[in-house]
């Protein structure tokens, strides 16, 4: 199965990941949750991919990052 290369907003993220826009953006700072993306001069995303990859195991997918 190919992993969708789709952009998804914040709702969409939120809703997926149960957490709060606060705590969203924290582990943004932090390291341990994929960053957006630019998508417009306005807008941003995230690449869905990395987000199902960060649902299925946030462990790993920090240090798969912090390993690179």
């Amino acid at each position: 199965m190919s992993e969708s290369n789709r952009i998804i907003r914040l709702r969409t993220v939120l809703d997926r990941t149960g957490l709060s826009r606060s705590t969203l953006y924290r582990k943004i700072a932090e390291g341990t949750f994929p960053a957006q993306i630019k998508i417009s001069i306005n807008g941003a995303g995230w690449r869905e991919s990395d987000v199902n990859r960060w649902i299925a195991d946030p462990v790993a997918w920090r240090n798969e990052r912090t390993e690179q």
